[in-house]
């Protein structure tokens, strides 16, 4: 693990490679799971302020689920995460040529809305868990994102490079800078470990 300020990230954020690959996943993680996408409580907010905008991008089935449980529920964690349509797929999430993906971003991409989608799902295969004083950010496998690890490979992409965009929306460009620093470091010990077998 590595801290930089509040924030402890696990290394494998840093070294392991991922790539969403859609046309073999199909948007799974949009599908598939025990509960919503985690919400901060500002992004429910903006929910509630934006929605108006946003449901007409939504199937019949998501509206539904949205005015029977609003834009938040709580999980079986008691987290506030998206409402599920029959306790499955997320309510946010539509449907084209077979890939699911999130209608949010579907009516920012519209100009409806100036709100992207939840940084969760922004973020993901990062995970954010918030405690008393520190922030763990960690990667997070998931047996529906193979394709992904095995494109990320590939083409030699770790997690934090591939989630640049969304973790600069979240935590910044000088905290993106302090990752990149130090999965460098990371690399240069490896390094000198290998030699020095």
């Amino acid at each position: 693990m590595i801290q930089i300020d509040d924030k402890v990230v696990g290394t494998s954020v840093l070294d392991e490679c991922f790539i969403c690959d859609l046309p073999k996943c199909l948007g799974a993680c949009c599908v598939h799971g025990i509960s919503g996408a985690p919400l901060e409580l500002e992004e429910i907010a903006i929910l509630e302020e934006e929605i108006e905008k946003i449901l007409p991008f939504l199937k019949p089935e998501g509206i539904k689920a949205i005015i029977e449980q609003g834009v938040a529920v709580a999980d079986f964690e008691g987290e506030l995460t998206t409402p599920l349509i029959d306790g499955k797929e997320c309510a946010f999430c539509v449907e084209e040529n077979g890939i699911s993906f999130c209608g949010i971003e579907k009516a920012f991409k519209a100009n409806k809305t100036t709100y992207l989608k939840p940084i969760s799902c922004h973020l993901y295969p990062i995970r954010i868990k918030k405690f008393a004083d520190i922030i763990a950010v960690n990667y997070d496998r998931w047996d529906i994102c193979k394709q992904a690890v095995i494109l990320g490979n590939k083409e030699g992409i770790p997690v934090y490079k591939f989630l640049k965009e969304p973790i600069i929306r979240r935590f910044g460009e000088e905290f993106y800078t302090q990752l990149e620093e130090a999965a460098s470091m990371l690399k240069d010990q490896e390094r000198n470990n290998t030699t020095n077998r």
